[in-house]
């Protein structure tokens, strides 16, 4: 007669995983997790991706969950297995992106002095994380993921850790648990506050509404909103496809590089709606005191850092339907300003391209229309061709745009690529990158090659840290250094088993992109472009 072993903390974590709905896990192993990683070895319902580097494996959740909506996993081990993935987990802070990270840490002992591998994770993460759990001899690993996992699902959404000493999941599990109860939402009284927006929007003569990633859920609640008020929109960088970039009263992108119509349709607003957005210097071109010619509106789930004229702290979905629900007419005079608007937009002045050189905006603007169709999840890295993206291709769902947008990182777009296609694996996938950008993270092909992953990758090839050049020749005289001697990516892509292609003509642009997106795996198109194109 056999006995039966002792369940360990290590199996309690991966059942409790699977309870949590978890069924995707971006990691890399060491031995203080690797009773985690035994168990996950017989685990098939949950499926562990190997990455080839640790900050990749955060980039790759935040795509899968910006992707799916559900919570990104990520498996470390202890040390350096740890410190790796900081720049992740801060890219996921600034983005409002949940995360739990699951991180292995040495033995919990009171060692004085150096122990191998040993961090103080807390301290580490504290300042760029929503919290850190570290698990204790007292505590019960159930209640810990669960308050994780509701920790990052909560209010102003974010990244999660969970340090996780090897002794302890190694140890005997102790059923011992505490009742976790989330905290009750209390039901607010919003009649004031839709009295009051009634209001500025009846008095108002030239109303604007503002989207911000924050508004990622409320797309048709925002329509209908719209719709109401029959007024322009405008949205943030991570505002990005909430509001259908096809429809007629749809601005673009403001901003430090935003679209000059959107940028003047917000200097002329009298009233400003603000759903979901954190008002960033960015979006407000570095001016504190952008709100002063107009009446602002914010409505979010934090607080504003800047003085508005009213003040709604909600979950802009669950507002605007109440306000829809009690709101049966509006009365604007926006015609004049619809108008107006329409003038912004056919001014807006689009540089001809008839050069042999090819350039980004070019580039962009052929591949958004080429691939339209398919309505493609578009990755962007960080530099011009991630703002070049955000003004050429038409984002008509939300989802579909995803990009670095806080902190401004660069190597996001091949790891969050792979998580974006594990979430959907049947939608095309572009991770438009820059030659610096893809640099930071190449080594990942070899997880697209080991997992077939059919992302097709477009390098933005100019032989410069574009943005920063940019910088240094309208701001300081040209001191450039910056120039990049390149691999050729093609070989590159050879030595990893991929298909590669390189353009250097617009007439071999076309030809290029039918045979990347028809090839039956990864696929990386190499474009030369203009040195010197700015934005």
């Amino acid at each position: 007669m056999s006995l039966k072993k002792n369940t360990t903390t290590a199996e309690t974590l991966v059942n409790t995983l699977l309870k949590l709905g978890v069924d995707s896990i971006f990691g890399y192993p060491g031995a203080s997790v690797l009773s985690i990683y035994n168990e996950l070895a017989g685990e098939k319902k949950i499926k562990h991706y190997l990455v080839r580097h640790e900050q990749a494996a955060v980039h790759a959740a935040e795509g899968y969950a910006r992707v799916s909506g559900k919570t990104g996993v990520v498996l470390v081990t202890s040390g350096p297995g740890f410190t790796n993935i900081i720049t992740g987990i801060a890219n996921a802070y600034a983005d409002s992106t949940p995360l739990v990270i699951l991180a292995g840490q040495v033995a919990d002992t009171n060692n004085i002095g150096k122990v191998f591998q040993k961090v103080d994770i807390k301290s580490i993460a504290s300042s760029c994380s929503k919290k850190v759990f570290i698990l204790e001899e007292k505590d019960n690993i159930e209640d810990v993921l669960e308050r994780a996992f509701f920790e990052a699902n909560s209010g102003v959404k974010g990244p999660v850790v969970v340090g996780l000493p090897r002794n302890l999941l190694e140890a005997e599990y102790k059923a011992q648990r505490q009742s976790f109860s989330p905290e009750k939402a209390y039901n607010v009284n919003y009649t004031e506050d839709i009295s009051y927006l009634k209001q500025l929007i009846n008095a108002a003569q030239k109303p604007l509404v503002l989207v911000g990633g924050g508004c990622i859920n409320a797309s048709s609640e925002i329509e209908r909103f719209v719709a109401k008020l029959q007024c322009p929109v405008v949205s943030s960088l991570m505002g990005i496809g909430i509001y259908p970039s096809e429809n007629n009263l749809y601005m673009g992108m403001i901003g430090l590089n935003g679209i000059d119509a959107a940028n003047s349709a917000l200097n002329r607003c009298d009233l400003l709606i603000a759903l979901g957005v954190s008002l960033s210097d960015r979006s407000t071109c570095k001016n504190n005191n952008f709100t002063k010619d107009f009446k602002v509106v914010n409505i979010n789930i934090e607080k504003s850092n800047k003085s508005v004229d009213l003040e709604i702290i909600a979950d802009v979905k669950e507002f605007l339907n109440i306000f829809l629900a009690n709101t049966e007419k509006i009365v604007t005079k926006s015609k004049k300003w619809l108008m107006e608007i329409d003038a912004l937009k056919d001014n807006y002045f689009k540089y001809p391209d008839n050069s042999a050189t090819l350039h980004s905006s070019y580039v962009l603007e052929t591949l958004s229309e080429f691939t339209k169709y398919y309505e493609p999840i578009v990755i962007t890295d960080v530099g011009q061709h991630q703002m070049l993206t955000a003004q050429f291709f038409n984002f008509n769902k939300p989802r579909k745009f995803i990009t670095s947008g806080g902190l401004g990182t660069m190597g996001f777009g091949l790891p969050a690529s792979i998580g974006a296609h594990i979430a959907n694996p049947k939608n095309l996938i572009l991770n438009i990158t820059g030659d610096g950008s893809f640099q930071m993270n190449l080594q990942e092909l070899a997880t697209c090659r080991e997992h077939h992953i059919p992302i097709k990758i477009i390098i933005m090839n100019n032989s410069y840290l574009g943005m920063v050049r940019e910088l240094q020749e309208k701001i300081y005289n040209k001191r450039y250094q910056v120039e990049m001697i390149n691999p050729d990516f093609t070989k590159i892509a050879e030595a990893y088993d991929l298909f590669a292609i390189r353009v250097t003509k617009k007439d071999e642009l076309i030809p290029a992109l039918e045979r990347a997106i028809s090839h039956d795996g990864t696929a990386i198109v190499d474009i030369v472009i203009d040195s010197f194109e700015n934005i």
